[in-house]
């Protein structure tokens, strides 16, 4: 472990607050910026060639959503009030999105989507505010059963863009162009390493195009007739679509649900940047975490007011950061900014929508393999048992079933306006419902609520010993679980008082035990404070030939209690989870 931390202190050469030379955050937004456009770019390109929308609505979505990437990305890194997580963030496209986007504008149209992407964006708000309330629900197993019922649902589309070529052109250029695209993407990140492994989409995409522009299907016309300068005709901006008919009400779930699973990845990717971004490991602070889903909302929400595809983050910004050392926000501000001016240069943009449709078709093909793999990760990454995996199994196969049409078609096609013909969709939500079926039917969690006081330890003591009697355990467990509370109890309000004294009586406990194996699990669930448990606690074994000040003797004796002490800090709540192992013999 010291290894590792010593590693990791070593690459981290700039931390969030720390200010690089202007160059360095200007080359390495940059970098970024180079890396991601392409994505944000072809994302509005398929879907909207896709669904048959015009060429004038096309350009515009493309403006509008490298515009809302610029302006989200900035949120990121600024982290303004609550709307942020104050770390380097890129933000783009979704191609979780691409599906569900493509029917709303085939069946409603551009107006429609608009609205669509507008209304869901305030569910993602709303699970921001309130992120504490959704741990036991939207669980690895639900993500990532989702995530990987993504590329289920995009592929078909995805492989009739492999085909489509312009009439006349050589019957080999299709196959081809697609051919070197996905070999040269492939090649590269299986056997480069470092920085050049994250330029295989671009050296990819690139080889693509030449190929293609070797058999004539790279429309260099497009670029030739693109002024460098200007904006799109506004008058393709869609409007919305305000008379809410069927085909809203059948697609508004599907949108809801993606909207709330890209808001778990952004959970994820906020989770990340913490990681890499200092030089001292720190537990994870879930305010930032809050802000960054906040300024998703923020993204998701710019983009339904534009008409185009809704934004989520990144997650190569984790990877450019861990390679570079550079974690500075001023490198996100500097990436929103370029993306800002890309979107005023229409000819830079026309390069990427010159693209042909196989070598797009390639590239994204590969991004859904990835993200297939990503969904099998968050899967299992906090452990996999036999009820995770069958609520997993299940729940991906009904998706795959009911994408597929096959099952009882004459039963499920039309209910709900066909909202079950949505393979990710119906496999979502049979993962939801799972999963809310094992959490209700739970042995029922052992719950206490009282002051905010140090006068209420007898109170908790009686309830710990009623909760061990319950569990099985004797006196020696007892005297555990009882040394625990009372140091959690004792460091939390020592914390609260530094903080602003006198308003103790006004806040509330609630402590939620219960029993997993040979351990006992307690929830300390309050107002939020300043102070991370873990942080302390890290900082103890670094100290530990000092002469312990006073009011580290509780971290000190939780410590040794507990066999492991989680803080998670949000907006509104604290949630200490504390975990102490049963002891061994006849006493336990």
């Amino acid at each position: 472990m010291a290894a590792d931390t010593s590693d990791l202190q070593s690459r981290v050469r700039y931390e969030p607050d720390d200010r690089p030379p202007v160059l360095l955050a200007a080359g390495l937004g940059l970098q970024l910026t180079v890396l991601t456009i392409s994505g944000i770019v072809i994302t509005p390109l398929i879907v909207i060639q896709a669904a048959g929308g015009s060429e004038a609505y096309m350009m515009w979505a493309v403006f509008g959503s490298v515009v809302v990437s610029g302006i989200s990305t900035i949120f990121q890194a600024v982290r303004v009030g609550r709307i942020g997580a104050g770390y380097v963030l890129l933000m783009g496209t979704s191609g979780a999105f691409i599906a569900i986007c493509i029917t709303a504008i085939a069946e409603g149209g551009p107006a429609m989507l608009a609205t669509l992407v507008i209304i869901s964006s305030l569910f993602q708000f709303a699970l921001a505010r309130r992120l504490s309330l959704f741990r036991r629900v939207l669980t690895p197993t639900v993500a990532g059963t989702v995530i990987m019922l993504i590329p289920v649902t995009v592929m078909p589309i995805i492989f009739d863009l492999l085909g489509r070529v312009p009439d006349g052109a050589p019957a080999e250029a299709a196959p081809l162009s697609a051919l070197v695209t996905l070999l040269v993407i492939v090649g590269i990140a299986v056997k480069a390493t470092g920085v050049l492994r994250l330029w295989a989409p671009v050296a990819g995409v690139v080889a693509g195009a030449m190929v293609g522009g070797y058999f004539g299907i790279y429309d260099t016309a497009r670029i030739a007739d693109a002024p460098w300068i200007g904006f799109p005709d506004t008058s393709a901006w869609p409007g919305f679509d305000l008379s809410f008919g069927p085909a809203f009400w059948a697609l508004l779930p599907g949108f809801v649900f993606v909207t709330l699973i890209g808001a778990i990845e952004t959970v994820g990717d906020a989770v990340a940047i913490q990681r890499v971004s200092w030089r001292r490991p720190r537990a994870v602070n879930f305010r930032s975490v809050q802000g960054a889903v906040t300024a998703d909302g923020v993204g998701n929400l710019l983009s339904g007011c534009v008409g185009t595809v809704p934004n989520t983050t990144y997650s190569s910004s984790v990877s450019v950061t861990e390679l570079t050392g550079v974690g500075a926000r001023t490198v996100g501000i500097a990436a929103g900014l370029i993306f800002l001016a890309l979107a005023c240069f229409p000819k830079v943009l026309s390069v990427i929508l010159a693209i042909p449709s196989p070598v797009a078709g390639a590239y994204v093909s590969v991004l859904l393999a990835i993200l297939f793999i990503v969904g099998i990760k968050v899967l299992v990454q906090d452990g996999i048992d036999y009820r995770n995996g069958l609520i997993a199994g299940v729940s991906f196969w009904v998706g795959v079933g009911f994408q597929s049409g096959v099952i009882f078609p004459e039963v499920f096609a039309e209910l709900a306006g066909g909202l079950l013909q949505n393979g990710m969709t119906a496999g979502g939500l049979t993962a939801l419902l799972l999963t809310m079926f094992v959490e209700f039917t739970e042995p029922r969690r052992r719950r206490i609520e009282v002051p905010f006081q140090v006068s209420v330890l007898p109170e908790i003591r009686a309830f710990l010993q009623e909760f061990a009697k319950q569990s099985g355990w004797g006196k020696a467990m007892t005297h555990r679980l009882d040394s625990a509370s009372e140091e959690t109890l004792l460091t939390l309000l020592e914390q609260y008082r530094a903080k602003d004294q006198g308003e103790d009586a006004a806040r509330r406990l609630l402590l939620v035990a219960h029993r997993e194996g040979g351990e006992a699990v307690l929830e300390f669930i309050a107002s939020t404070g300043e102070a991370n448990l873990q942080d302390q606690i890290a900082l103890l074994s670094e100290r530990a030939t000092e002469a312990p000040v006073e009011h580290e003797v509780s971290l000190r004796l939780l410590r040794h209690v507990a066999s492991s002490v989680h803080h998670q800090q949000y907006h509104d709540t604290d949630i200490v989870t504390v975990r102490i192992k049963a002891p061994t013999g006849s006493d336990s």
